[in-house]
């Protein structure tokens, strides 16, 4: 890379950035996570949707421009409604680029936004995010846009902006509401730090109210929450409808608000303690604060990091936990985390090493489960855990591509994934053979094997 290209890449905001200064700017968020459909007009030639589709709520509900009746020289022609109109697409440009929502009424209700840059769809991994800002409305509408990367930080970033469930597919949003609905959250914790740090409590009311639980314990009250909301006694796979969309509603939704809940209280007592202490003083002055908050930045830089890791490493070892919960409550023998050659421990063997490295018959039924909530290039490392084993890589993850699906079945990976992302039409799941639902694995797998692992 010569140096101009380097200073021009790294002059650039990054989308983070960007997504934040869109945020604060914008009167009204559209966010579409994108269908297959809405990327493939970008990659391919031989596409017939132009464009990102919009469905009719969201084309009148007063998010975009209202269409215009297109003037046409065949009277008897099926009337074409349309509205240009421009947009911002700061990730490859600053100047507006023209753009058109087009409804042909001749195919009923389908509407598209067309005359976007192609470049930045052309790449995004399935279920990759449309994000679209109104900065102002009169006298003429003005956008501006991003492409989020599902495979990218960004991506999790923005699902924590504005707290997006996993079945999230579109809708629009408040910027300025959200902000207020944090703030008060915050506030609301912020009066009982206050009242215990003027107290000289701080420090066990920092135990007893914003220490986050270890990873074990968290998943735990997780699961508790599901089998509680959908009137449960276990988490017994045979007996729940769709036992991988389960997982991802405790591991992805539950989960996740109970963290963010811990989370947000833990930095907000931390932060009181780096910049206030322990103890309460008689007086506390803008000085006294602006001189803690320069001498302990490091710390606070510190706390800001470790935060960002923690809400990084503990998604992987929360899935393996519920993973192991439905196999317990589904009667299913395995043995967790066995070393079963040099530096290779799988993180569960159905049923059992011994079973599987018996020279017998039966010992071709047993398997290798891993779990990874998101896969990247990691599936590579489990697919050297197999050697001649079956292996069934298990996730919750929508953003593998068809050639990766493809290069797991050349190595003889099989995935298994939730029941409402195998079709689903923002992933690339479908039609894939070595791809299985978690209750096809239940039922054509595990259940016909478990008479002969007893």
């Amino acid at each position: 890379m010569s140096e101009q290209s380097e200073f021009l890449f790294s002059d650039r905001a990054s989308d983070t950035d960007l997504l934040l200064a869109l945020f604060e700017k914008a009167d009204r968020l559209f966010v579409k996570k994108l269908s297959n459909n809405d990327r493939d007009w970008a990659r391919f030639d031989n596409k017939h949707q132009a464009g990102v589709y919009v469905p009719r709520e969201h084309r009148d509900g007063g998010f975009f421009p209202a269409l215009k009746v297109k003037k046409r020289s065949d009277p008897g022609a099926s009337e074409i409604r349309e509205r240009f109109f421009e947009i911002v697409w700061p990730q490859s440009s600053d100047e507006p680029k023209k753009a058109r929502l087009v409804h042909y009424t001749s195919k009923n209700q389908e509407t598209h936004l067309t005359g976007l840059p192609r470049a930045l769809f052309s790449d995004l991994l399935p279920a990759s995010f449309l994000v679209m800002g109104r900065i102002r409305n009169d006298p003429e509408p003005l956008y501006e846009c991003l492409t989020i990367d599902s495979g990218s930080d960004d991506a999790a970033y923005l699902t924590e902006l504005i707290a997006l469930e996993p079945d999230f597919t579109i809708g629009e949003f408040d910027p300025a509401g959200t902000v207020e609905e944090e703030r008060e959250r915050i506030l609301d914790f912020a009066e009982q730090v206050i009242e215990a740090w003027l107290a000289g409590d701080i420090i066990p009311f920092a135990a007893h109210n914003a220490a986050m639980p270890n990873t074990t314990d968290l998943a735990g009250m997780a699961r508790s929450q599901f089998l509680e909301r959908h009137e449960l006694a276990t988490l017994n796979p045979f007996e729940i409808c769709n036992p991988g969309d389960a997982l991802r509603e405790i591991s992805r939704s539950i989960e996740w608000d109970l963290f963010r809940e811990f989370q947000r209280r833990e930095r907000a007592v931390a932060l009181v303690r780096i910049v206030m202490g322990d103890d309460p003083v008689t007086t506390v002055g803008a000085a006294h604060v602006i001189r803690r908050l320069v001498d302990e930045l490091p710390e606070i830089d510190r706390l800001m990091l470790s935060a960002s890791q923690q809400r990084k490493s503990r998604a992987g070892y929360s899935y393996e936990h519920h993973i192991e919960a439905m196999l317990v409550g589904g009667g299913i023998p395995f043995e967790k985390q066995v070393m079963i050659e040099a530096r290779k421990r799988p993180d569960f063997i159905l049923p059992s090493l011994e079973f599987i490295n018996a020279k017998k018959p039966e010992a071709e039924t047993g398997l290798i489960l891993s779990a990874k909530t998101t896969l990247r290039e990691r599936w590579k490392q489990v697919e050297r855990e197999k050697g001649k084993r079956a292996l069934f890589l298990t996730t919750v993850d929508e953003n593998i591509a068809s050639n990766v699906i493809e290069d797991m079945a050349s190595f003889g990976v099989h995935l298994v994934i939730p029941e409402s992302l195998k079709d689903a039409k923002e992933t690339e799941y479908k039609g894939h053979t070595n791809v299985l639902s978690f209750r096809e694995f239940c039922d054509d797998v595990v259940q016909p094997s478990m008479g002969k692992w007893a």
